[in-house]
């Protein structure tokens, strides 16, 4: 099985020797997304839902160059600074993933890269 480098302009370039996903038969993983602006490459630091936001729109940019949506999407791990974020950034998950719920982890962790508040990576199924 080859595996594939998936890459767009419409989500932050990768800050460290990684691809942003990589496709290996029908699956998709990508990288772990914070709330990078895919303009600028600036951090979108601010409320845990603008970050949330930001950063699964990075990952829908992501699958959308796989020519994936977030109903594809199998397994989510979400990575926390405070897990007092948990239920504010759940508000704002539950949009993305309204029809199809993947199964998801979420862990808090000491720190994320740029003092982001929350990272998260999705696996996804092409079926």
């Amino acid at each position: 099985m080859s595996k594939q480098g998936i890459h767009t302009d419409d989500a932050p370039a990768a800050i460290g020797p990684y691809q942003q996903a990589i496709r290996i038969g029908d699956f998709v993983y990508t990288s772990g997304q914070i709330a990078l602006d895919p303009k600028t490459g600036e951090m979108r630091n601010g409320e845990i839902e603008e970050e949330t936001e930001r950063t699964l729109n990075n990952i829908q940019a992501i699958l959308k160059a796989a020519d994936l949506t977030m109903e594809h999407t199998v397994k989510a791990t979400v990575y926390l600074a405070d897990m007092a974020d948990f239920a504010r950034m759940n508000a704002v998950y539950e949009r993305y993933f309204a029809t199809s719920k993947p199964a998801r982890a979420c862990v808090q962790v000491a720190a994320l890269p740029k003092g982001a508040r929350v990272e998260i990576d999705v696996i996804a199924h092409t079926g």
